[in-house]
């Protein structure tokens, strides 16, 4: 029963900002639904437990419900009931009896507890969702919380790293930290305990730029999996989009995560944050009724155009948000601009982003949501990175997202997965995905970095697992190891599985060393997963959304001698990275020959040190190859010649020993190995006569530098004793 509101504190309010806004004096409640015809904001105590006060929205501008309260402060406890028809075969589902969810809500308190009252219709009746269940869900539901937005940040710039010079380091929150012993027990697995000095300190050293971290916005686990003791551990089923997830806080206050994100920027690292906006938890016409659907599900929803009771499916998840409803495109915009700007977070990746490109014609690159990012001053300041796949129609759109977006690159991932796994005729394809996949992305301006590059990702398995199981091992997951791709270019060298025998350890670890050396000295923007810098394994498991336990949590106390010393080995091709800017180029590499500056940037070569035939690249069984990337060729749109360092790059995915002769190239005779795959652990940087040959180890890689004399020599100096242990990256 609410308690006696007094209406001398209610005013008229205004229909902007959206949300619950504290102004110092009150809170203004402004909430969208075209097709509503009365709203009420119900006020809790601090447990969220009894509604103390139910209060009408009295005005409503432009669609937009709103009022104002004086006197209520920042922790107040709120949700919504929102009036209108009960009408499934028109496209509308109000119940006042539900409690929603405010679509703008900055914070949430409280769990969802899977109960039949949060159904909109009586589950089991024989009418399904066209019958209208009268239960109160108030009881069962997490409540909104009234925010105060002040916060002292420490650093005042942006740290907006060049995408050109980028290495994004993909991890989930909880898990990085859930067994690190450097992080005090009741932090682990929080905000504050992913801003601890070990942690921040750990990832900066390794090299990288960017942390990319799964959705942290507010998200539910669907009831099947809590009926299994299982849980939606990787969060790709947001509620809240301008909402921290509440398990992820040590604290009740956003503070926490603010605080988390300045530690990184004052270590000169970006957070980039994983969004979720091609769906909700609220699924389908038999799903709950949480948010949005009590809203205004004909808003915020795609819905069947003949048969609006039924929602459009684009995601596989039941429904699909519709981003070409000017109002759901702006709360998502909205939000996007929140993150960025009062959580100061400096980038997206889009989970399915084909889906928010997608009007009811088809996937468009000049629709509404690209459109509003593109001329956003916010939204195309920061990196905006698409997944860009889903399962509705035309759903697979690699290379095809607008000029300012980055993609990730399935390609590079099973061409590099299927090059040293062995198999054949990919020679050709695996040159356009050193070169940024130039026949994906170099079109209307676009950059090399536009490809985001990985070999592994939070999705499928980790390297030490592709190199360690044929087969997905996801029996853990409840679904009989039905789930997850099957298709993984994996390759266990010979046993399932770990293993004793030191012929496979001893190949597994080289291959280790060939996926992230590809991964990390190819042109474009690599994307390395958390762990795989020290083999990280989930058992095999290739598909662990569900498992927030041992299975999916870093172990840093696993961490063993090959461990180490294939962190040493990932920080020295990060070093390498940073140093040589022919590895970055934010050119296209075209292997076409110079005729004003007489060089070409990319010579492919094949083991004589001659220039690859037309006849040897259509060769199925050519398993090794080199590439010189000469550092004279031009390196921005002025027509001159650069004084970068000269590489060979040579990948032997043949299972024995390959005589290579090292080329003569313009501006040296001699060359400088500095990574050999076969040999990590270099004591010295050995020299080899141009003409001469090296031989390369079956199933390995080499970078090797040209010593020219107009190279700068102190940083090859200092780079030297990187590669050799002796000292840190430049």
């Amino acid at each position: 029963m609410s308690d006696h509101f007094d209406t001398a504190r209610l005013q008229e309010g205004s229909p902007f900002p959206r949300g619950a806004t504290f102004d110092g004096k009150g809170v203004n409640f402004a909430i969208f639904s075209a097709h509503a015809t009365k709203v009420e904001v119900c006020l809790f105590d601090e447990a969220g437990e009894r509604e103390t006060a139910r209060i009408v929205l009295p005005e409503y501008t432009d669609e937009v419900w709103h009022g104002y309260v004086a006197g209520l402060q920042p922790g107040t406890r709120y949700a919504y009931r929102v009036h209108g028809p009960y009408e499934p075969d028109a496209g509308h589902r109000f119940n006042p009896n539900k409690l929603v969810l405010d679509p703008y809500a900055k914070a949430h308190v409280g769990q969802l507890r899977w109960a039949p009252e949060l159904f909109g219709y009586t589950l089991g009746h024989p009418d399904a969702d066209l019958s209208f269940d009268q239960r109160d869900s108030a009881a069962f539901m997490p409540k909104c919380v009234v925010v105060d937005s002040r916060f002292e940040w420490k650093q005042t710039d942006r740290i907006r790293v060049p995408w050109d010079r980028t290495v994004i380091y993909e991890t989930h929150l909880r898990g990085y930290t859930k067994l690190h012993p450097a992080v005090p027990e009741h932090l682990r697995g929080t905000f504050a305990g992913f801003a601890a000095d070990a942690v921040v300190e750990g990832i900066r050293e390794l090299g990288v730029t960017s942390v990319e971290l799964l959705p942290i916005q507010m998200y539910v686990s669907q009831q099947s999996l809590i009926d299994k003791g299982l849980s939606n551990y990787w969060g790709y089923d947001t509620l809240g989009f301008f909402a921290l997830h509440p398990a992820y806080m040590s604290t009740p206050w956003i503070d926490e995560f603010k605080a988390m994100v300045d530690r990184y920027h004052a270590a000169g690292l970006e957070i980039i944050l994983d969004v979720v906006y091609n769906h909700t938890p609220e699924g389908n016409e038999l799903g709950p009724t949480l948010s949005f659907k009590g809203v205004d599900n004909a808003s915020y929803y795609r819905l069947m155009p003949d048969q609006p009771r039924y929602y459009i499916n684009d995601t596989g998840t039941g429904n699909t948000l519709n981003l070409s409803h000017p109002r759901v495109l702006q709360m998502v915009t909205d939000s996007l601009r929140y993150w960025a700007t009062e959580m100061r977070v400096d980038g997206f990746r889009f989970d399915l982003a084909t889906i928010l490109a997608r009007e009811p014609h088809g996937f468009d690159d000049g629709g509404g949501f690209l459109d509003s990012c593109r001329q956003d001053p916010v939204l195309s300041s920061v990196k905006l990175i698409a997944e860009p796949w889903d399962c509705g129609p035309g759903g697979y759109q690699v290379g095809r997202f607008p000029p300012g977006w980055a993609e990730w690159n399935d390609s590079f991932r099973d061409t590099v997965r299927g090059w040293w796994k062995g198999e054949e005729g990919l020679a050709p394809e695996l040159a356009k995905r050193l070169t940024a996949s130039g026949d994906k992305f170099n079109r209307r301006g676009r950059r090399p970095w536009a490809s985001v590059n990985f070999v592994a990702a939070h999705d499928g398995f980790t390297v030490n697992d592709l190199v360690s199981y044929n087969d997905k091992h996801n029996e853990a997951n409840g679904e009989d190891n039905r789930d997850g791709h099957s298709d993984n270019r994996s390759w266990n060298c010979g046993a399932e599985g770990p293993s004793d025998d030191p012929e496979i350890v001893e190949l597994r670890e080289r291959q280790k060393r060939n996926l992230l050396a590809t991964l990390l000295l190819a042109q474009g923007t690599p994307m390395l997963l958390a762990g795989d810098e020290f083999g990280r394994t989930q058992r095999g498991n290739n598909n662990a959304y569900c498992q927030d336990n041992e299975i999916s949590w870093v172990d840093w106390q696993g961490i063993d001698e090959r461990g180490r010393a294939l962190t040493n080995f990932v920080r020295k091709l990060l070093a390498l990275r940073h140093a040589l800017p022919v590895l970055h180029r934010s050119r296209f590499l075209t292997g076409e020959w110079n005729e004003a500056l007489q060089v070409k940037d990319a010579t492919w070569l094949s083991p004589d040190g001659s220039e690859l035939t037309p006849e040897q690249w259509s060769d199925p069984t050519m398993r090794c190859f080199g590439v010189v990337l000469d550092g004279r060729a031009q390196a921005t749109g002025i027509p001159r010649r650069a004084s970068d360092a000269t590489l060979l790059l040579v990948l032997n995915a043949w299972q024995d020993l390959v005589e290579f002769t090292l080329p003569e190239v313009p501006g040296g005779s001699r060359w400088t190995c500095l990574v050999d795959t076969n040999a990590p652990d270099l004591e010295r940087l050995p020299e080899i006569d141009a003409g001469d040959s090296y031989q390369v180890t079956g199933r390995s890689l080499l970078l090797l530098k040209l010593n020219a004399p107009s190279t700068a020599e102190s940083t090859f100096a200092q780079l030297e004793t990187v590669l050799t242990g002796s000292g840190e990256a430049p």
